[in-house]
């Protein structure tokens, strides 16, 4: 058996408060705007089989066969989930986050702007910005 532990334990899900298991703040602070339509098809499949710590460890033979997508649009879209920070990916094991910002971390950027990489990993690693 395959032991899983959080590849981010500070931005562990919880089930929000309204009825759904996705969160409604996916639509209201416009992260599915951010994203495409594979990637938004990789985030509700992650979601769906992801544990109470929103882990989850598929292989990218079984999510492409389950998802009907080819390598490149599962690489692609797994990237833009990583930077849109909704996942975090350490192969093979998925965690899906929490969509709060990072405690003592400013707010997330607007997403209608763009963002260098390189600093998403400083926020996401809680370095200087």
């Amino acid at each position: 058996m395959i032991q899983k532990h959080p590849i981010c334990p500070q931005r562990i899900r919880k089930v929000p408060g309204q009825f759904s298991w996705v969160d409604h703040r996916l639509v209201r602070e416009r992260y599915i705007e951010a994203i495409t339509h594979p990637a938004a098809a990789l985030y509700l499949f992650l979601v769906t089989v992801a544990d109470c710590q929103g882990l989850s460890f598929y292989s990218d033979a079984s999510v492409m066969s389950r998802l009907s997508m080819d390598a490149l649009t599962l690489h692609e879209a797994r990237r833009d989930l990583v930077t849109s920070g909704l996942i975090v990916f350490e192969s093979p094991l998925y965690q899906v986050l929490s969509l709060d910002p990072l405690p003592d971390t400013p707010a997330k950027a607007p997403l209608d702007r763009p963002v260098a990489i390189g600093q998403l990993f400083k926020q996401m690693m809680g370095g200087a910005q």
